[in-house]
């Protein structure tokens, strides 16, 4: 049980601390440069929504306000059978060259996707949310990427902002930073193997058309990579998107998020083999499937530590742990009245994520598919 409980605490703090420590040692051997200029091929801006009247109107207004030239950019709105007046609205913009493609059927996103990119004109194709707030020059920060053939598709860097200041929203904004940081020191290396879902581009000519319940800012990169080109991060392409507010919410969208993640990653496991693709099956298995099964790493390293606690060092290691989750519990009671308890934020963050990635695991292997998906930011 000694020997169980120090190789889980190794493994976890490999996934947490230690990859993110490594990727930038081997950055400073490996360096992959880009060959970025400033150039303006045809943009597609592709907006997929679904019921999202509340925002879709401030949203295409902020676009067409974003410095690019207006001849090369071309705005679509790709509507998941949309109820509500989102097709309506979209309407209201035709004049200014706005283009609404409605999928009929309820699809879900990313077959919407796959239709709205069949009829896009773009050589790039850029996706974004409805409730995503874009830079001015993010456009331009995106596709001076393209001006290297190599590159095949592009990240932007999402920023989240947490103006209630609740403490799951505190969690995610931490989170991001970590994720960015990882993000730019993949790339110096030579490619990220997953985009931010609300900022990232395509070719249009190494896009690859995916099942309805995949996730596509993992698996549509994954299948760029597959096709020989990189994928690279723009750390100046910033997105901007509020965080949720209620614990509830974070974990219902992270149980749907890394449901579809997981079979993404089985549907493209191919790039798991490292004799072919070894930098980026190191990546995977050390930011994406380590991390999934973190909650069994934990779970065994709680039961390891309770058959030791005839050692006093052992007694300390399990209040820690009991402590641990004693304070994302209270944060979530606190949540749930409508309180704020700012010191549960990482806590009650970690938790939901390990959670949500327990149950999705299990969903994942009873073969269930989640292709909707209903809007929780609003």
């Amino acid at each position: 049980m000694e020997y169980l409980f120090w190789i889980l605490i190794a493994v976890i703090i490999y996934t947490y601390f230690g990859y993110a420590l490594l990727i930038p040692l081997i950055g400073l051997f490996v360096k992959r440069p880009l060959d970025r200029r400033d150039i303006t091929p045809r943009v597609t801006f592709l907006i997929t929504a679904y019921n999202e009247e509340k925002n879709i109107r401030k949203k295409l207004t902020e676009v067409l306000a974003l410095d690019y030239p207006r001849e090369q950019l071309e705005v679509m709105v790709a509507s998941d059978g949309s109820t509500d007046r989102t097709d309506d609205i979209v309407g209201e913009f035709r004049g200014q060259g706005v283009v609404l493609k409605r999928v009929e059927g309820r699809v879900g996103k990313t077959t919407t996707q796959n239709e709205a990119v069949k009829a896009a004109t773009g050589d790039v194709i850029i996706f974004s949310d409805a409730t995503t707030v874009y830079e001015k020059d993010a456009i331009r920060k995106l596709v001076r990427n393209y001006n290297d053939p190599e590159v095949g598709a592009v990240s932007g860097r999402y920023e989240y902002v947490n103006p209630t200041g609740a403490p799951v929203g505190t969690g995610s904004i931490l989170f991001w930073k970590y994720e960015n940081f990882i993000k730019s020191m993949q790339t110096r290396i030579r490619t990220i193997s997953g985009c931010c879902g609300c900022i990232y581009s395509v070719r249009k000519a190494a896009y690859v058309p995916l099942p309805g319940d995949i996730i596509s800012d993992l698996v549509e990169p994954l299948m760029v990579i597959q096709r020989g080109y990189r994928v690279v991060f723009e750390q100046e392409a910033v997105a901007y998107e509020e965080t949720t507010e209620k614990s509830h919410e974070e974990f219902r969208m992270r149980i749907r998020v890394i449901t579809r993640a997981m079979r993404g990653i089985l549907y493209a496991r191919g790039l798991l083999n490292p004799f072919r693709f070894p930098f980026v099956a190191f990546q995977l298995l050390s930011h994406k499937v380590l991390r999934w099964l973190i909650p069994f790493f934990l779970i065994g390293l709680l039961v390891a530590n309770a058959f030791l606690l005839d050692k006093q060092f052992y007694v300390m290691t399990f209040a820690l742990q009991a402590a641990f989750y004693l304070l994302a519990l209270i944060g979530f009671g606190a949540d749930r009245v409508g309180k704020k308890f700012k010191p549960a934020a990482v806590p009650l963050y970690f938790c939901i994520v390990n959670t949500a990635s327990l149950i999705a695991f299990f969903k994942t292997l009873a073969g269930q598919k989640m292709v909707t998906w209903e809007t929780v930011r609003k």
